[in-house]
């Protein structure tokens, strides 16, 4: 994964990331603010790791968006339980790419080492195969059970998984998997696609694990149901979670999910080259 960043990659990196920002913010999946952080985001990522970070970090979006979109009216009725829409706010581009910057300038420091791109494929593996699953995963025609305690829950409800989103979560994993290791073809495709499917499903386990336990959900009066979103009681105050901790929101549960997957990807890796 040896390179060299030349002013030019640095200045192409910058105007795709603007390009792509200002492009998705024109389609409706990002918000204004999402958009200038995609911008921000991506020019670090994709300036200075160039064409393998970059492939992985638009494989991600652009999947995970195009797949937000699809049967979007089937899905709209679930929109009261999530914290967020499909326009991706600045808080959950950093969270399912912040990880990426750190990672891109550990690689400048690191060139010669492939665990920095290793971890970054993990990372992005894990927020792929949660998107996937969270977007195929509300149309399967079984209600998901919680994955703590195996209880019958409502499509939609945080740590809720079934076999179809499960699936999801395997397939947008294998797919960064697949996309890594077309960059490393000196590598073994089997192992390396493996090791980074493997971590993003891993990865998005741990996602809804969080979920279902100590993420802050909150029960909305006027609609009746829970929710992610905060809610605020008559007097304007702030509610507190029916469950999950006040601070752990879906942004930090994304985040911290990737950690692990990038993590877990490194060291499943130094495990079979052991």
């Amino acid at each position: 994964m040896e390179q060299v960043v030349s002013g030019e990659q640095v200045l192409f990196g910058i105007i795709l990331a603007v390009l792509i920002a200002v492009l998705a913010w024109r389609v409706g999946a990002l918000a204004g603010n999402g958009a200038w952080a995609a911008a921000i985001l991506g020019s670090f990522i994709i300036g200075l790791g160039g064409l393998p970070w970059a492939t992985l970090l638009l494989t991600f979006f652009i999947s995970s968006s195009a797949l937000s979109k699809l049967f979007a009216q089937r899905k709209a009725q679930l929109a009261e339980k999530f914290a967020k829409g499909s326009r991706r706010d600045w808080g959950q581009v950093f969270a399912n790419g912040g990880v990426g910057i750190f990672l891109v300038l550990v690689q400048l420091l690191y060139p010669d080492k492939l665990w920095p791109w290793l971890a970054y494929a993990g990372a992005m593996a894990t927020v792929n195969g949660d998107t996937w699953a969270t977007e195929l995963g509300v149309l399967s025609p079984i209600l998901p059970r919680l994955i703590t305690t195996g209880r019958v829950v409502e499509r939609g409800t945080s740590g809720g998984v079934t076999l179809a989103g499960s699936a999801a979560t395997l397939g947008g994993a294998a797919l960064i998997g697949l996309a890594g290791w077309s960059f490393t073809p000196q590598l073994n495709w089997l192992a390396t696609a493996g090791v980074v499917a493997l971590s993003g499903f891993v990865g998005a386990f741990i996602d809804s694990l969080l979920g279902a336990s100590v993420q802050a959900i909150y029960y909305d009066p006027v609609r009746l149901k829970e929710t992610e979103r905060r809610v605020e009681l008559e007097d304007g105050r702030p509610a507190k979670p029916v469950r999950g901790w006040d601070w752990m929101n879906n942004d930090m549960v994304n985040f911290l999910s990737s950690i692990f997957g990038a993590v877990m990807a490194v060291g499943l890796w130094n495990l079979i080259n052991y």
